[in-house]
C-alpha cells in the first residue's frame, strides 16, 4: 500500500474515533498534522461568555451576507488530514449550505478563546494549521493574559505556510479583522 493510502486509512480511521466519541469525553477532539489533540475540560463560563461577546461584536462589525458562526459542523481539509473546531468562524452565509464540514478556504478567520487546559492548541498548533488550511486570517483572544493577536498575510516558508504578520493586542484595545473593528473592553479574564 502506498504511503499517501496509509496517511488516508489513518485519518479516516482517527476521524471515525473522533466522531465516535463525541460527547462522550469532555471537551473538544480535533485532528492535527500530528494526531488527536483535546481540550480536555469542559469550556468554562469566562471561556464562553468571552465568545458570545466577541461574537456580539462581530456581528456589529461585518457586512450582511457574513456570520460569526459558534456551532457545528468542523472545518475540515481531508486531502491536507486537518479537522479543526473554532470557537468562531467568520463566514459567508452562503458558504454554509451543503453536508458535511466547512471547506475551510471559505472562512474569513476563525476566532478562538484560549482555554486553560490547553493553550498551546491555539497558540501553537492551530497557528500553524490554519495558514495550511489556507484561511486569510487567524485570531486569538487569550482570557488568561487579557491579551491577544491577529496574524495575517500567509507566506511560505520551508515548514510550509505562515502567518507573516502578527499583531498584538491587549484587552481595552480595539482590534481591527480584516476590514471590521471591534472593542475589547466588556471582555472578561480568567480568575
Amino acid at each position: 500500500m502506498a504511503p499517501e493510502h496509509r496517511n488516508t486509512h489513518r485519518y479516516l480511521a482517527m476521524r471515525e474515533l473522533l466522531h465516535t466519541l463525541d460527547g462522550t469525553l469532555p471537551g473538544r477532539l480535533e485532528i492535527t498534522r500530528e494526531g488527536i489533540t483535546c481540550d480536555a475540560t469542559t469550556p468554562n463560563a469566562p471561556h464562553e461568555l468571552t465568545a458570545l461577546r466577541i461574537r456580539r461584536l462581530l456581528e456589529q462589525a461585518i457586512p450582511n451576507g457574513l456570520v460569526a458562526y459558534t456551532g457545528m459542523p468542523d472545518v475540515e481539509d481531508e486531502p491536507i488530514q486537518i479537522l479543526r473546531r473554532p470557537d468562531i468562524m467568520v463566514i459567508a452565509e452562503a458558504d454554509m449550505e451543503g453536508e458535511g464540514a466547512f471547506d475551510p478556504r471559505t472562512l474569513l478567520a476563525p476566532i478562538e478563546v484560549v482555554s486553560h487546559s490547553n493553550p498551546d492548541n491555539d497558540w501553537v498548533g492551530k497557528m500553524r494549521d490554519y495558514p495550511l488550511l489556507g484561511i486569510p486570517a487567524y485570531v486569538i483572544f487569550d482570557p488568561r493574559t487579557g491579551t491577544g493577536a491577529v496574524m495575517t498575510d500567509i507566506h511560505p516558508t520551508p515548514e510550509g505556510p505562515r502567518y507573516a504578520t502578527r499583531k498584538d493586542f491587549v484587552y481595552g484595545e480595539t482590534v481591527t479583522v480584516a476590514d471590521w473593528t471591534i472593542p475589547t473592553d466588556t471582555l472578561p479574564s480568567y480568575p
